[in-house]
Parts: C-alpha cells; sequence; structure tokens
C-alpha cells in the first residue's frame, strides 16, 4: 500500500486536479479489474478510450482516477488527477509504487522487426549459464530465474512491465533482457525504466497496419535509444542501413557489431550446416547450434551485449557455444528417409528470405525444398504479396495457407497473397487453406533428402480464428505426419 501523494510525485498534476488523501493497493488500467482502494489509468486506446469507463472503474474500487480529462461529473471522495499524458504519468507512478525495481538490477532492451526474440532469449541462456540470476521478457514467455509464465504480448502494458520488474528484483535476479516492440516505444510501456542497455537488430517492413508509414515504424524504434541514459549502452548492426540512425540521438555509450563491415564486435561464418555454424568472433571460432547468417548477426548482437555487461569476460565464447536454439526458431525436425522439416517464426518478408536463403545455401543441389507459409489476418496487408511471391520465387514448391486469420476470412488473405506471385511461379504454387492439410499435403510431396519449411507460426501452440485461439503446434503436426509415415 502506497500514499497517493508519494505516488505523484515527479509527475507534473495539473492545476484542476482533485488529489484528497488516500492509500493505493494496486494499479491498474482495466476497469472492470478493479480492487478496493486501486488507481485507476484512463489510457486512451487506438479501440477505446479508457475516459469512457471511469464510473465503471469507480464501482469496482478505484479511489483515485489518472487522466488527461476531468468527467463532468465527479464523485464525492474520489480523487482525480489529470496530467498531459497518461502513459508517461503512469510510468513514474509504477516506478514509486513498484520501488524502483530497474536501479536493482541490469536492464537490457532489444529492439529490431526480427531477432529480438532469439537475442533477448540467447542473453538470458547466457547469463543463466554464468551463474547469474536473470529475468525474461520475450514474445513466447516471461521467465523469472526458473519460473516460466505465459507471454501475452511482446512487450506488455506498462503496469505489467513494472509488476514483472518487481517480481524480478524480489527475486534477487540481476538481470533482465527485455524485448522492446515498436508498439511499446510508441505507446511509452517502458515509460520511467532505467535501462543498462539497447539493442539494436534490423529493420524492415511490418507493423504498418498500425504506425502506417515506415518513417514512424522507424522513428518509434528509434525512440528507445533517445531515452538512453549516460550511463548506458547502445549496440547496433553496423551493416543495416538504418543501423546507425539508431545512434543519432542517444546519450548513451555507442558500440556497434558487423558481419561484413568494421564494426566493435566483428563476426566472420566459417561454415554451417543445418546442424549449426562455425563462426569467428573478434578471432574467436566458435560452434554455435544456430543456422544461418541472420542468426550469426543475432550471436554477434549476444556476443557484444556479454563482452560490456562482463567487461569482456573469458567465458562468453565457450558459454554461447552450449546455447541451445531458440523455440520456434529455425528449429529442424529429421524426418524418415533424411527429409527434414524447419519450423521457424518467419511473418516478415525479410525473415521469410533470410530463412530460405539460409536453407538453399546449405542443401545439396537435388534436394527440393517445399514451403508452407501464410498471412495473418487483421495485420499489415501490405506484406501479404511479397511473402507469397519470396516464397516462390525461392521454393520449389509453395503451398498458401492459414496463419491466425483472427477475424478475416482466411480465403481473402490467400487471394492476397496469391496476387504477389509471379506467372512464371503459378505452376509452384498449391493453395491449401487448412494449415494442418497443407503441412500434411508439403510432406506427402517430400522426396527422400527433401527440405520442408513451415513459415510464421514458430512457438506459437493456437491458431486464432475469430477471437478464439484454437490449440495448433505446426511442430506437433510435423511429428505426427513424419510418425505416420515412418
Amino acid at each position: 500500500m502506497k500514499n497517493l501523494n508519494n505516488l505523484l510525485q515527479g509527475v507534473n498534476v495539473l492545476p484542476t486536479s482533485i488529489v484528497l488523501p488516500a492509500e493505493i493497493e494496486n494499479l491498474n488500467i482495466d476497469s472492470r479489474n478493479q480492487n478496493i482502494n486501486s488507481l485507476y489509468a484512463a489510457m486512451p486506446g487506438t479501440k477505446f478510450d479508457g475516459h469512457e469507463f471511469i464510473d465503471q472503474a469507480i464501482s469496482n474500487g478505484a479511489v483515485a482516477i489518472l487522466c488527461q480529462k476531468i468527467p463532468e461529473k465527479t464523485t464525492p471522495g474520489i480523487s482525480y488527477i489529470k496530467v498531459d499524458d497518461i502513459t508517461h504519468s503512469l510510468g513514474t507512478i509504477c516506478g514509486h509504487f513498484y520501488d524502483h525495481p530497474d536501479k536493482k538490477m541490469e536492464i537490457v532492451g532489444v529492439t529490431g522487426t526480427n531477432g529480438k526474440t532469439t537475442v533477448a532469449t540467447l542473453l538470458f541462456q547466457l547469463f543463466s549459464s554464468m551463474s547469474h540470476k536473470c529475468g525474461l521478457i520475450s514474445t513466447v514467455e516471461y521467465k523469472i530465474g526458473h519460473e516460466t509464465f505465459p507471454s501475452t504480448h511482446t512487450t506488455p502494458d506498462v503496469i505489467s512491465v513494472y509488476r514483472l520488474l518487481h517480481a524480478m528484483a524480489e527475486a534477487d535476479c540481476q538481470y533482465c533482457f527485455m524485448e522492446v516492440s515498436s508498439h511499446a516505444a510508441h505507446q511509452n510501456r517502458i515509460a520511467g525504466i532505467q535501462f543498462t542497455g539497447g539493442i539494436f537488430t534490423n529493420i524492415t517492413h511490418d507493423h504498418l497496419d498500425y504506425h502506417k508509414t515506415f518513417d514512424a515504424y522507424l522513428k518509434a524504434k528509434k525512440s528507445f535509444f533517445d531515452i538512453l541514459p549516460s550511463s548506458a549502452f547502445a549496440l547496433t548492426n553496423r551493416d543495416e542501413k538504418s543501423g546507425m540512425v539508431m545512434l543519432q540521438n542517444t546519450k548513451a555509450t555507442k558500440y556497434t557489431y558487423s558481419l561484413h563491415g568494421s564494426g566493435d564486435f566483428n563476426c566472420k561464418i566459417i561454415e554451417g550446416d543445418f546442424n549449426g555454424t562455425l563462426i569467428k568472433i573478434d578471432n574467436k571460432e566458435m560452434w554455435v547450434s544456430l543456422v544461418g547468417e541472420f542468426n550469426a548477426y543475432n550471436i554477434a548482437a549476444v556476443y557484444g551485449a556479454a563482452f560490456i555487461l562482463t567487461s569482456g569476460s573469458d567465458e562468453i565464447g565457450v558459454k554461447i557455444s552450449a546455447l541451445p536454439r531458440v523455440n520456434g526458431r529455425f528449429e529442424s525436425i529429421p524426418g524418415p528417409n533424411s527429409t527434414t522439416a524447419i519450423v521457424d517464426y518467419a511473418h516478415t518478408p525479410d525473415a521469410l528470405e533470410n530463412v530460405l536463403d539460409t536453407i538453399n545455401k546449405i542443401r545439396s543441389r537435388g534436394e527440393k525444398l517445399i514451403t508452407v507459409v501464410g498471412c495473418g489476418g487483421n495485420r499489415d496487408e501490405f506484406k501479404r504479396p511479397l511473402m507469397a511471391k519470396i516464397a516462390a520465387q525461392l521454393s520449389d514448391k509453395v503451398i498458401l495457407t492459414s496463419d491466425n486469420p483472427r477475424f478475416e476470412e482466411p480465403e481473402t488473405i490467400l487471394d492476397q497473397m496469391q496476387a504477389g506471385v509471379e506467372a512464371q511461379n503459378y505452376k509452384k504454387m498449391l493453395r491449401i487453406t487448412d494449415r494442418k492439410e497443407a503441412i500434411r499435403t508439403a510432406i506427402m510431396l517430400a522426396e527422400p533428402g527433401d527440405v520442408i519449411l513451415v513459415a510464421g507460426k514458430g512457438h506459437e501452440n493456437y491458431q486464432e480464428i475469430k477471437g478464439v485461439k484454437h490449440p495448433f503446434d505446426d511442430k506437433l503436426i510435423i511429428t505426427e505426419t513424419f510418425k505416420n509415415q515412418g
């Protein structure tokens, strides 16, 4: 329980506010879930405005309302705290309420279109293997030491972020590695958090359904580095054309990593196959279980961040070599007759192209590549024809199918995808709306030694249709189909 006046320290409370003595037991942004003596933040949203639910929040126990406009009719005994920016103010309040957990551990944020989950997860695994207690906030899962919790968002809302960080601090975590999505940066879900460091992976077209323009998407990513303090580090991909843009206005100490240029941390691929890659970083050779150039970039980012955080510990190279692959990221599943299925979360044109290029570099000339791919509903439509075009160009056979259609009609999504397939590649293409049937068909078409890529869902174990998440696991379906073949 915290005193309301103490929670408002550092918040620009506007003069028309009504602030009464109160003890606050919890914070909430959902008017339906209030408990006694709570502070309700009336968050403006893309679909709903929290100000419309202030009365509901009060009826459910809220005693303080954080808002940008005070209702015409107020309730006696209730505090109405008017501010210019709720999201920024809520970050300050969360810091006070949760006893500033960011000051009790090292917090490293990872942003970019692709690679966030891999880099954050590998850093968590690496530092855990070096006997540090760590926390993880990622698309796949949240972790506090050995405890695992289901993930709701790549970066959850600001109260949930602080609640997780507080739990990590209470568990004596020394490090937290977290993904920072463009939505999170734009919506101030990380407001008030003092990061130890930030890592940039890459940026390609994605989330334009939300950001509308690529420039706005780029600025959202960059805003994360703009808020880093001078005590932090900012590590960027020097080979990425927007990599140095991220560092333009940051106060943090700047570092770069590279595969093809000259960075502070330089990585070279020596050789690789479907089982892993031999790389050299700063003249140190190491075999890693991850595959492909895009993963070499991820390893370089992990190595660079670990080097900075540990002042160049000799353990880093050895520990990186022992790291397992990340769930749903280029996971290979051996099948009968030397066939191989690969499951990957690739759901952007760039990510899909990277995975296909990697497979094509590794497979021998006589082996076919069969790709199963779909695009999610109620998301960026711009990438749908691009995804299908890339898949058809770089595969011997492509099957267009469903991938979380949500509230859209699957056939409409497939029509938009098919529009991107060039005429000369029509003969390579099949349309099978049922994703399970599409995966089974791909495996049935495979001959000895062929490679099957199932892209888009990766770690997800559900198919979202009309607001309902139905159990669905690409890996399970592949494994069962292989077993039936055998």
